[in-house]
């Protein structure tokens, strides 16, 4: 049974994904449908959590726009997804960064990893 569900979910994997992390700082091209027109939105913050296995694993990411705190969850497989870029390799300790969320302006802010 477990072999032909994941022969089923095979083909909904997305192959050109790139590795990121809690901490990483993304940009994530999300289609967007108005009406009859398609276009691209992207939407760029901090990985916060990623969570899941296969096609049902999920990450969230959390930008603060004029002060306000927002954070968007996405399917990591989704077909509304085009594509993600890693602007910036976070370092971090926790697989969870929850922390953010009560950190404001420049205590906010995610160290950036090293060349190793």
């Amino acid at each position: 049974m477990q072999n032909i569900i994941k022969s089923i979910e095979e083909e909904y994997y997305k192959k050109d994904l790139p590795r990121f992390g809690p901490g990483d700082t993304v940009k994530v091209h999300v289609k967007v449908v108005e009406g009859t027109r398609e276009r691209l939105q992207v939407f760029e913050g901090t990985v916060i959590k990623i969570r899941g296995t296969g096609l049902s694993q999920t990450f969230t990411v959390r930008r603060t726009t004029s002060g306000v705190g927002v954070e968007r969850t996405f399917p990591l497989h989704s077909p509304k997804i085009a594509r993600i870029e890693v602007t910036r390799r976070g370092k971090v300790r926790r697989g969870r960064l929850y922390y953010l969320r009560q950190l404001t302006g420049k205590k906010a802010r995610v160290k950036e990893k090293g060349r190793y």
